[in-house]
């Protein structure tokens, strides 16, 4: 059995709004499990949800066997990371993280001894008696997560907890995150919408949209074989080929069959570029013309015009010569089992 299940959970807001339209996912212990997707899909509802802020209109709600939508939110024994920091500037980062602890009427020298370990385990530790004003804001979402892990909770949830960082901080501390985690080994919901953020801390990513689940899976699953076009979108990028006899032609010279209302895409690192004429022993071709060429350090994007459609490819590891100009022949190869096939519903066909 599950740690967390959620069954069939539906959120409804005034008579038209379905916020969250049949969500059943599971957790088990010590996971780290992420809440993808864009603004409004629902991710957050379902954490408010199970932190017991909002109560869902229909489902259920378990963790460790108990039904949780029968437990008042604050007897919840959950922990709660926020987006906006939350910690209070009047008090030090010590008092801060202490805050949960003395309405649960823990002892003193307890309260001491779990607050310094925690602040030890967020690299806070020489700081406990400095005020939140004088920290950054990485430093202040450390004292969050701390408060959150000082309860002992049986859950951890974090709503977006990076948004509020520079990029530069968000990928060290997103490490530190997922550091921390295993270390405590707390079952873990993540909601953010940063896909790459997603692919690097989670042991496993449930990808939303408009309330509904797209895909559940690790993360290699999710981005190496989605289950819907929108999964393939907005976790990476793809190119998709335009009907007509071109893609005709490449279908049929990598013998690849789908219903005719099929739509067929693929990943710019699954194409390669090579010159004009350039040899298909590899797959399909598409001659083309270079119309951007965008250096991006370890990796390069050059867009081709071509009979299926714009494309863009991904060179990796481009070094200086590898420059395209625009104007340029080019050939794109089509490896087989590079192209994508999606019905008209966004479902995924086996190809």
């Amino acid at each position: 059995m599950s740690y967390l299940t959620v069954a069939d959970a539906t959120k409804q807001f005034g008579p038209t709004f379905m916020a969250l339209n049949g969500v059943s996912v599971s957790i088990e212990r010590g996971e780290f499990f992420t809440l993808l997707g864009p603004s409004g899909c629902g991710k957050t509802t379902l954490l408010r949800a199970i932190a017991g802020f909002n109560d869902l209109t229909s489902g259920s709600i378990t963790l460790d066997g108990a039904n949780l939508r029968a437990v008042p939110p604050h007897q919840r024994d959950i922990g709660m990371v926020f987006q906006d920091y939350a910690v209070f500037p009047h008090l030090s980062v010590f008092d801060n993280v202490a805050f949960g602890l003395k309405p649960r009427k823990v002892p003193a020298a307890e309260i001491k001894t779990r607050v310094t370990q925690a602040l030890e385990a967020v690299r806070l530790g020489a700081m406990a008696e400095r005020l939140p004003a004088a920290m950054s804001g990485g430093q202040q979402q450390r004292i969050g997560l701390a408060r959150a892990m000082v309860i002992n909770p049986r859950l951890l949830l974090m709503d977006e907890p990076l948004s509020n960082l520079d990029a530069k901080l968000r990928i060290e501390l997103r490490e530190e995150i997922r550091d921390i985690q295993k270390q405590v080994d707390i079952a873990t919901i993540y909601v953010t919408h940063d896909q790459e953020e997603a692919l690097a801390i989670s042991d496993r990513i449930c990808v939303m949209n408009a309330g509904r689940i797209e895909q559940v899976g690790t993360p290699q699953e999710i981005y190496g074989n989605p289950q819907t076009r929108f999964v393939a979108e907005f976790v990476g990028t793809i190119n998709v080929f335009t009907p007509g006899p071109a893609l005709d032609a490449m279908l049929a010279t990598l013998d690849l069959k789908a219903p005719a209302a099929a739509t067929w895409a693929a990943r710019p690192e699954h194409l390669l570029l090579t010159g004009p004429g350039g040899d298909g022993a590899q797959g399909a071709t598409l001659a083309g013309t270079v119309t951007k060429y965008t250096y991006l350090g370890r990796e390069a994007h050059v867009q081709v015009d071509t009979p299926a459609g714009l494309l863009v490819v991904q060179i990796a590891n481009p070094g200086m010569a590898a420059t395209r100009e625009a104007g340029e022949a080019v050939t794109v190869v089509i490896p087989r089992n590079a192209p994508m096939a999606f019905g008209a519903d966004g479902a995924r066909i086996a190809g």
